[in-house]
């Protein structure tokens, strides 16, 4: 993976590029019929569904928190809840998730959000060379390595997806 095209231009690609991360961007043909957005990506881009991951954002006792969780499963909310140390979480309105992260809901990269929110991986990305995640639009993620993810975005990797 090398830096590339950073004419996509996005919060995430030129936070990436700042920070000196390597990613590679992989705009695809959005369906806007699609019924998942990751889904949907990782089979334009023909990538197993383990190594695409989709951003989430959930109200953990008054608090937004960003969770970051394989296409293939879903957000165990009490999971993302224990890993940030609250008591309940819920899945955030998504006007406010748009709101607070400058991105629209199916775009939403966990990357050069416009308010930086608490950030939490699954611990499943942790096994793969390189992950996927929104690149800040629909129709576009970019690849990069798993730590890198976790550095960029200050997160903490805990078991909070289930399948």
């Amino acid at each position: 993976m090398a830096k590339k095209d950073t004419s996509v231009g996005t919060p995430a690609t030129v936070a990436l590029v700042k920070a000196g991360i390597a990613f590679t961007p992989h705009p695809y043909d959005h369906d806007p019929a699609a019924a998942g957005y990751g889904l949907e990506a990782a089979s334009a881009l023909g990538i197993e569904t383990t190594r695409v991951f989709k951003t989430l954002l959930a109200d953990v006792d008054g608090a937004l928190v960003v969770a970051v969780v394989p296409v293939a499963g879903q957000l165990d909310l009490k999971a993302l809840a224990a890993a940030v140390g609250g008591k309940k979480a819920r899945m955030a309105d998504p006007s406010l998730a748009e709101r607070k992260t400058g991105y629209v809901v199916g775009g939403i990269s966990p990357i050069g959000q416009k308010t930086r929110l608490r950030t939490v991986v699954d611990t499943s990305a942790a096994q793969f060379g390189s992950v996927f995640v929104s690149g800040g639009r629909r129709g576009f993620d970019i690849e990069l390595a798993p730590v890198d993810l976790v550095s960029v975005t200050s997160a903490t990797l805990a078991g909070i997806g289930k399948v």
